[in-house]
């Protein structure tokens, strides 16, 4: 699980709350008709702007910011680089009996591919094909919350207007001018919260968790095609390699494993 992203959820709404506390009455700041304006609009204009089918893919998507942890980029090229030694002194078919024990299924399927001797290039249309919609589902999901973060502030607005006019047919008792017109900002505050500390941190972490997941796709589809090519290890290592950040590349490295069976992958 990614704690980072509810603790700064968490840490954000806490250190909010504590400034608030600091400067008065917490309870100033709640009011159910703000909420329901602000979040029940953003809501409702979200179902409006999107069909159900990217709504359905946001929430599947969403668990990526809170609970999937990829594999690290630097594991996974030792196993190929494993992989690749196997099949070079056995032979393709000596995968076939490995390929179980492999839990990502698309490095998984790839290599059945290679073990039923399919074209190459029809490999790579099919992988490349299986990671541009990959890409395509997190972006959708970064659309949703991109556009409620834009929704969100607008509510606000529209709630602090609502509040307004409500609190300009007072204006015959000035004693209900104060509390009317910070019940009638309330709904702003919301807006930005949800906007600011929400929607905007969400969408740009499943940005980077795309991202990651995308080069990690690439990597496994590299060293597939050359592991089918019968390519020899230390030239899969090189070539994969460069997909990592230099601080990262000295934890790659065919030699230390050479003698050793791939961890996991034991017939």
């Amino acid at each position: 699980m990614d704690l980072m992203t509810l603790l700064g959820i968490v840490s954000g709404l806490t250190l909010i709350g504590l400034s608030i506390g600091m400067g008065g009455a917490i309870t100033a700041f709640w009011d159910l008709p703000s909420v329901l304006i602000t979040l029940g609009g953003t809501i409702a204009a979200t179902l409006v702007n999107f069909p159900f089918s990217d709504l359905r893919t946001m929430l599947g998507v969403t668990k990526v910011a809170f609970i999937e942890k990829l594999d690290d980029p630097a594991e996974v090229i030792n196993d190929l680089i494993m992989l690749a030694d196997r099949a070079r002194r056995e032979g393709l078919l000596a995968l076939d009996s490995m390929l179980y024990s492999i839990e990502d299924d698309f490095l998984r399927r790839g290599l059945q591919m290679v073990v039923d001797a399919a074209d190459p290039e029809l490999i790579r249309e099919i992988l490349e094909t299986d990671i541009a919609q990959l890409e395509a589902r997190h972006r959708a999901g970064r659309r949703v919350f991109e556009s409620m973060a834009t929704y969100s502030p607008a509510f606000g607005m529209i709630g602090t207007l609502i509040g307004l006019i409500q609190m300009l047919r007072q204006l015959n008792d000035p004693a209900k001018i104060g509390p009317s017109m910070a019940v009638a900002l309330v709904t702003t505050f919301y807006g930005a919260m949800l906007a600011y500390l929400v929607f905007i941190p969400l969408a740009g972490k499943l940005a980077v968790r795309s991202q990651k997941e995308v080069l990690l796709k690439e990597v496994m589809l590299e060293g597939i095609l050359s592991i089918q090519a019968g390519d020899n290890p230390r030239i899969v290592e090189e070539r994969l390699r460069a997909y990592l950040a230099p601080g990262a590349r000295d934890r790659v490295s065919y030699n230390s494993y050479q003698s050793q069976a791939v961890t996991g992958y034991e017939q």
